[in-house]
């Protein structure tokens, strides 16, 4: 009896293929999309996956101005920032925070949902987010 046995093998870095991924938030739910978006930043949709090795693609965000959310989380959803001094506490409400930059309040929702390590600023760097249509990457193909 013959036993033909198959490594199983991981994968390296210099074998990592990105690709690109755009996703459109015109009319969406924010939550719901940003759980795709974290999957592309993680390479978690690839069969050669490794949670060590940032085997992750490039995504771009267009329309980041017209994403809607649900609820009442524009009037409710409270970001706070504090400087460490007495008084020195700030609260700014979702709404607000859309109406000044809807490309930071993309990039802490998206980065919440990303693992807390050491991969998470490498993950976070090839996020491409954009407030309107106008994008400069060309080589970009729908993700939906």
């Amino acid at each position: 009896m013959t036993h033909t046995t198959t490594s199983t093998r991981s994968v390296t870095a210099k074998e990592i293929e990105r690709s690109w991924h755009l996703v459109d938030l015109d009319g969406k739910t924010l939550g719901r999309e940003l759980t795709l978006m974290a999957t592309y930043l993680q390479g978690k949709n690839k069969r050669n996956y490794a949670p060590y090795l940032d085997c992750g693609d490039h995504v771009v965000v267009i329309n980041a101005d017209k994403v809607k959310v649900t609820g009442k989380k524009l009037q409710q959803k409270e970001y706070d920032n504090y400087s460490g001094y007495p008084g020195g506490r700030k609260t700014i409400k979702l709404g607000q925070a859309l109406i000044r930059d809807s490309k930071k309040v993309v990039r802490h929702a998206l980065s919440g949902m990303l693992p807390k390590n050491k991969l998470r600023d490498v993950r976070l760097a090839r996020l491409h987010i954009y407030e309107d249509d106008k994008h400069p990457h060309t080589e970009v193909s729908s993700s939906k």
